[in-house]
């Protein structure tokens, strides 16, 4: 189908064609109608299938074609981080640049300039404000949100807000919204609390199931099984025997990410960091230095996991086992993209196996096990579950990068 099919506003098809968007995806094709018609929506899909056009297009038109009141906050959408509320913010400005509709981005760790912005902008009103829940919030108790007039609700990841925590903040928000709105929930998976949070929000809403996508074929997975001490030794070797331009390593806490860039500093990478306890200028400038090649090796925690338009990364290592099977295809779906081909490889330790087994019931297909330089000592034999046989499995471990 393509883009020119949905009947948008020329405008913003203005905005579309200059962004080189010609034919929708899946979840666009069976979405962006039903929100044309009003219809609530409750999706599942994952970061990488288009989803934010999804919901920015129709909303961008439906604005720009009907009379609103320029009093008030007509579209509110929220997500679960700064980055996000970033990249979609950035979106919005390529789509609507044509246009002429106001929006603004409101998240935590910006300066005092940033605050009288994002005061002036809710208090006057706004055609849409992306936003994370908690800042939100806080300027809604400040008494000056120009909320009685909004028409539409996005809850963007909305299983990663409530698996953040955000249950409450969201509420408090939703709860000073005009009951008569049109809400759209994406999520990418359904488990029940993003049920029971669709039931109390969504009035009759259309349901779109986007299947969990399996990693790319041009991804070359590795696994290697390791105990936790000798886990930053490991990294160290695999960023010394392979040369990539630009690695990606995702830690499970920030305690883990600090460690690692400090050890990773010392041996003479060009490492930095990024997790929620740096400004957001700081992580802006770490951000835009790996962008543009600058920085060769960025350390993170999973706020980069999802939703993070970067083309160049050619290696991804998951330095912890993700959460679960969805988190593992979103962290190493960061590198092979723009056509390109990338490797990632995951550090598995005795308490991490049961977790990656589930990991590749999901894949349903073995991820290849890679070997450990001997030099780093014994290693533990993968063996999650007691009845599995311990019979050695076929190894691999790329030599060179002409082996990938």
């Amino acid at each position: 189908m393509k883009f020119t099919d949905f009947g948008f506003d020329d405008r913003l098809m203005e905005g579309i064609d200059a962004a080189g968007y010609t034919d929708a995806t899946p979840v666009q094709e069976q979405v962006i109608p039903h929100i044309l018609s009003g219809k609530d929506i409750i999706a599942s899909a994952q970061t990488g299938t288009g989803k934010t056009a999804a919901f920015l297009l129709p909303l961008i038109h439906k604005i720009i074609s009907n009379n609103h009141n320029r009093d008030s906050i007509t579209s509110l959408v929220i997500v679960p981080t700064r980055e996000l509320a970033i990249q979609i913010s950035q979106h919005l400005e390529g789509f609507s640049y044509f246009a002429g509709i106001s929006s603004i981005a409101v998240y935590g760790g910006g300066d005092g300039n940033a605050f009288i912005q994002e005061k002036k902008a809710l208090s006057l009103g706004a055609d849409i404000v992306v936003c994370t829940p908690g800042k939100m919030m806080s300027h809604i108790k400040m008494g000056y949100v120009k909320l009685h007039d909004l028409k539409y609700l996005v809850l963007d990841e909305a299983d990663r807000m409530l698996d953040m925590g955000f249950y409450d903040d969201i509420m408090f928000v939703i709860k000073h919204l005009p009951v008569k709105r049109q809400n759209l929930l994406f999520s990418a998976t359904m488990p029940h609390k993003i049920r029971e949070l669709a039931r109390k929000i969504l009035y009759q809403p259309i349901e779109v199931n986007i299947a969990i996508s399996k990693p790319p074929e041009k991804i070359k997975q590795f696994a290697f099984f390791v105990y936790d001490t000798q886990k930053i030794p490991l990294v160290t070797f695999l960023l010394k025997d392979q040369q990539f331009n630009n690695t990606l390593i995702f830690c499970s806490s920030k305690l883990s990410v600090k460690q690692l860039t400090r050890d990773l500093k010392r041996a003479g990478f060009n490492a930095d960091e990024i997790h929620s306890d740096l400004e957001q200028d700081k992580r802006e400038e770490v951000l835009s230095n790996f962008r543009s090649g600058k920085l060769t090796v960025l350390i993170a925690t999973d706020i980069l996991s999802r939703g993070i338009d970067i083309d160049n990364i050619e290696l991804v290592i998951n330095y912890d086992v993700p959460h679960d099977g969805e988190d593992y295809v979103h962290r190493i779906g960061r590198t092979a993209r723009a056509k390109a081909e990338g490797t990632a490889y995951t550090l598995v330790s005795v308490s991490e196996q049961k977790k990656f087994s589930s990991i590749e019931q999901l894949l349903e297909y073995s991820v290849p096990k890679g070997f450990v330089p001997e030099v780093l000592g014994e290693t533990p034999e993968y063996n999650p579950l007691p009845q599995r046989s311990k019979s050695p499995q076929k190894k691999f471990y790329p030599k060179n990068r002409n082996q990938r």
